[in-house]
């Protein structure tokens, strides 16, 4: 599957749905952003059952802004509809391949159960 396009229209639909979104923040200006996307795109090409997204940072400033993308590119794993990874910086391939199989390979019940504790947490401190 060759990677899709996000916007500020579509993000929110794209990453909060049934499976494995992985979101590439970028700018066509950025060095390491132009350097990392033929990796990302070989890897959207390997792994078919995964939804491979980029977001373009320059003409998506608002919704950057929201997830308070502070350096780029930027990579976000969503699984569904939870955010499981985020961390900046080109990843070399290897890296990215463990990556997909470490959210491939989580358990997805106790990743809710562990963020239900997280909110009640927080809920109870505020």
């Amino acid at each position: 599957m060759a990677t899709i396009d996000v916007t500020e229209d579509t993000f929110e639909q794209t990453v909060s749905g049934e499976g494995i979104v992985l979101v590439d923040a970028w700018a066509s200006w950025c060095g390491p952003c132009r350097a990392f996307a033929p990796t990302f795109e070989k890897a959207s090409e390997k792994h078919g059952d995964v939804t491979f997204a980029k977001l373009d940072t320059e003409a998506n400033q608002q919704l950057a802004a929201a997830l308070e993308i502070q350096a780029i590119p930027t990579l976000m794993a969503f699984r569904d509809g939870i955010m499981v990874f985020r961390d900046a910086g080109a990843l070399p391939p290897a890296a990215l391949e463990d990556l997909i199989g470490q959210v491939k390979g989580l358990d997805m019940d106790d990743v809710r159960r562990q963020v239900a504790e997280a909110n009640e947490q927080h809920d109870a401190e505020a």
